[in-house]
C-alpha cells in the first residue's frame, strides 16, 4: 500500500459516518487516538521500501531530492531503513521519528502496568497508551510475544507502584495454550492471584482480560454475561476455558473481599498476530500467500455473524481487493478446504453486547469487513518488510 493511499483512505462506520479517531473520553480517561497516527505505525511496513541493490543510489537521489517529506504528516513516522529482498538483508539507518506523544501533566499521567503487554493485544495497548502520555511498564515471559520488553513471568511476583494494570498474560491460541497445559493453568491462576495483590496494595484500578471460551461450547444464542457457560473441564481446551473462569472468580473475590476495583472484558473472536494459529490469521496468511484456506464446518461470532465457509469467501474476496487496488496479480485463486473439527470446538459463540452499550456507551462502529481490510493490509506489510 502506498503511502498517500494509507493517509488518504477514509473509513466510514456503520452508519455511514467518517471515523477519524478511535477511542474515547469517558469516565475520567481520555483514550481517543487519530486513526491516521495508527495507520502509519501498523499499515506499512517497518522500512521506507524494499529495492535491490541496484536500486540503492536511485532511491537516495530521490530522497535527497524531497527530503522535506521525513518531516510531513503520517509519513514522517516510519524508518527510513531499506529492506533487500534479493539478499535478505536490511540496510538501518538513524533517520526515524515517533508519532506525537501527549504532554500530560503530573496530575493526569497515570502509572500504568501491562502484563502480556509484548503480544499483538498488548502490545497495541501499549502503543496507545503511550501515545496518550502515560508512564507503561510492560511484563511478559515473551512465550507467544514479541522480546522487546521488560522479561517477567507472572506467576513470581513483581512489585512496583502503579495507578492501573491490565493483566493481558496467557497465551490465547489454541496451539499455544495447549503446548503446556499446566503452565497455561498457572498463569491464569497465579498470575492473576499475584497482579490482584499487586492492585490491592497499591489500591490500582485493575482489568483482566478474559475470553468467550468462557462459555465453552454455549447452549445459549447469543451469550449475555449472565449466561454460566457450557465447558468441559477435562477436555484439551479445559486449561484455558477453566483457567479463565477461575481468574474471573479471583477477580470478584478481590473486588468483594478487598474492595479492589476490577474490570473484566470477555474478548470474544478478535484480530491477532500472523502466527497465531486461529482461524482470523490463519486464512489470511494463507490468502496472502496464494495457499488454498483450511477451513472447518463452524460458526463464529461477533455481532457481524458468519459461518467458517462464510468467512473464508470474505477473507479471499478482501485479499484479492487489496491486492488488485496494488496492482498484485496473484498466480491462481485460492481454493477453500475444508478439514475436521477439534476436540471441544464450540459450534457457535456470538457476544450479547447489551450491557456493553447500556453501562459503558459503547457499541462496535467497525464491521467485520472492515476490520479484516485493516488487519490484510497489516500483514501484507509485515510481510514486504520481510517479517513473515
Amino acid at each position: 500500500m502506498s503511502s498517500s493511499s494509507v493517509k488518504d483512505t477514509q473509513t466510514l462506520d456503520k452508519n455511514g459516518q467518517e471515523i477519524k479517531s478511535v477511542g474515547f473520553q469517558r469516565f475520567g480517561f481520555d483514550s481517543e487516538v487519530s486513526l491516521d497516527t495508527l495507520r502509519s505505525l501498523y499499515l506499512r511496513s517497518h522500512y521506507v521500501v524494499s529495492v535491490s541493490e541496484s536500486q540503492v543510489q536511485e532511491l537516495d537521489a530521490k530522497e535527497e531530492e524531497g527530503r522535506g517529506y521525513l518531516t510531513q504528516g503520517p509519513n514522517a513516522y516510519q524508518s527510513k531503513s531499506i529492506f533487500h529482498p534479493d539478499t535478505q538483508s536490511i540496510s538501518y539507518t538513524t533517520l526515524s521519528r515517533f508519532a506525537p506523544v501527549k504532554l500530560l501533566p503530573p496530575s493526569s499521567r497515570k502509572r500504568v502496568l501491562v502484563t502480556g503487554g509484548a503480544g499483538f493485544v498488548g502490545s497495541h495497548l501499549v502503543d496507545r497508551l503511550m501515545l496518550l502520555g502515560h508512564e507503561v511498564t510492560v511484563l511478559d515471559n515473551f512465550f507467544t510475544g514479541s522480546k522487546t520488553y521488560l522479561r517477567h513471568d507472572v506467576v513470581e511476583p513483581f512489585m512496583i507502584e502503579c495507578d492501573q494494570i491490565y493483566h493481558l498474560a496467557c497465551p490465547a491460541s489454541p496451539p499455544h495454550y495447549q503446548f503446556n497445559a499446566v503452565k497455561t493453568i498457572k498463569t491464569s491462576f497465579i498470575g492473576t492471584l499475584n497482579m490482584l495483590g499487586l492492585a490491592k496494595r497499591t489500591k490500582a484500578r485493575f482489568l483482566i482480560s478474559s475470553t468467550s471460551e468462557v462459555y465453552g461450547d454455549p447452549e445459549v444464542h447469543p451469550q449475555p454475561e449472565d449466561y454460566w457457560g457450557h465447558v468441559n473441564p477435562i477436555g484439551p481446551r479445559a486449561c484455558y476455558d477453566e483457567g479463565k473462569r477461575v481468574a474471573e472468580t479471583l477477580t470478584y473475590g478481590f473486588h468483594h473481599q478487598d474492595g479492589v476495583d476490577v474490570r473484566v472484558a470477555r474478548i470474544f473472536n478478535t484480530y491477532v498476530n500472523p502466527h497465531d494459529g486461529r482461524v482470523v490469521s490463519n486464512f489470511i496468511v494463507q490468502a496472502l500467500r496464494g495457499e488454498d484456506m483450511t477451513s472447518r464446518p463452524v460458526n463464529i461470532g461477533n455481532g457481524d455473524e458468519f459461518t467458517i465457509g462464510e468467512f473464508a469467501e470474505l477473507v479471499r474476496e478482501i485479499v484479492e481487493k487489496v491486492q488488485e487496488e496494488d496492482g498484485i496479480k496473484p498466480a491462481r485463486r485460492v481454493q477453500i478446504v475444508y478439514k475436521p473439527i477439534p476436540t471441544d470446538d464450540p459450534q457457535k459463540r456470538r457476544p450479547d453486547t447489551t450491557r456493553a452499550k447500556n453501562s459503558l456507551g459503547w457499541q462496535p462502529r467497525w464491521s467485520v469487513r472492515m476490520g479484516l481490510e485493516e488487519m490484510v493490509r497489516y500483514y501484507k506489510a509485515k510481510m514486504a518488510e520481510g517479517s513473515m
